[in-house]
């Protein structure tokens, strides 16, 4: 499953601006209720130097869905259940309490998940009512959870299990965005995104602000990128710390994953510097991995397979 995000603000935090600054969409606020939705490509400074190394004709980034929704109610953030991580735009530009925005989007959101238990309790307190233990478990079970949202808890704090069947946004990890002077300044960054790399640089000093937004999103889901490098495309792809190379099968394809036969492993500096497989076999720097093998941030992978 691709990495998902959603953006969620206060109206005029720059919510918008921020998603159209890492999709490059060009999107409108969407005053209709239906949110916007796009893909970030991931910078990495790694990958231009592996298809420079091995002589790729395509180079194809890691990337991040992105979903901004119109507003801060209930049945608006219920769309964001799916995401990975939550990014919380606060307006620092027009003179308001940045960190009281943030706390009057902690409390939408915790509104938000009382308003998915309560739901969640409605339904299964029905359902339990035939007698099924399983059920009346959960219901007696969501019963708590709903009390402890009302004594102000958020569920990530919840002393308990969590019902399995729950999706609550107070649990996801939360990057928050100041758009302001003393944070970013989403609009130019905006506008920097609409130029060519190189007529970006002349107006930036340093990297763009927006990249360490992402690397913030890969350290607080505890994601790590792996490569895979042949002259027809070199490609960066995104798994979490502690999968496999069974799980990076996976990911670049189920029939992969399904044919799995063994994984060749390469640091990606040494292909860089010796500037191909063949050469970095040579050297003995290349190793031979199973499905059990941990990848490795920085890994390029060739995993053979057959179906």
């Amino acid at each position: 499953m691709p990495l998902e995000v959603g953006i969620v603000g206060l109206p005029g935090a720059g919510k918008t601006t921020l998603f159209n600054a890492l999709t490059h969409a060009g999107a409108a606020a969407a005053p209709s209720g239906k949110a916007n939705e796009g893909v970030a490509q991931v910078a990495d400074e790694r990958l231009p130097q592996l298809a420079q190394a091995v002589k790729a004709k395509k180079v194809t980034p890691a990337t991040v869905r992105v979903v901004d929704v119109p507003g801060t109610g209930a049945q608006l953030l219920g769309n964001l259940r799916q995401v990975d991580a939550l990014l919380v735009v606060v307006d620092g530009f027009t003179g308001g309490d940045a960190s009281g925005d943030r706390e009057t989007l902690e409390l939408e959101l915790l509104v938000a998940d009382r308003d998915h238990v309560e739901k969640r309790l409605e339904r299964v307190g029905k359902q339990a009512k035939s007698g099924d233990a399983k059920l009346r478990v959960e219901a007696a079970e969501l019963e708590k959870v709903l009390a402890h949202i009302d004594a102000g808890g958020a569920l990530r704090d919840y002393p308990g299990e969590l019902p399995p069947e729950l999706d609550p946004l107070t649990t996801k990890p939360v990057i928050v965005v100041e758009n302001g002077p003393d944070g970013i300044d989403l609009q130019l960054e905006n506008e920097l995104a609409e130029m060519s790399e190189e007529e970006a640089r002349e107006f930036r000093e340093g990297p763009s602000a927006l990249e360490e937004v992402v690397r913030q999103l890969f350290a607080s889901l505890d994601l790590i990128t792996f490569f895979t490098a042949g002259e027809k495309e070199t490609r960066a792809w995104t798994l979490r710390k502690g999968e496999t190379a069974l799980d990076a099968a996976a990911t670049i394809h189920t029939d992969i994953a399904r044919g799995f036969i063994r994984a060749e492993v390469i640091d990606w500096r040494d292909l860089v510097v010796l500037g191909s497989h063949a050469e970095v076999a040579k050297a003995g720097k290349q190793r031979l991995e199973g499905k059990t093998y941990v990848v490795q941030d920085g890994d390029v992978l060739n995993i053979r397979f057959n179906v």
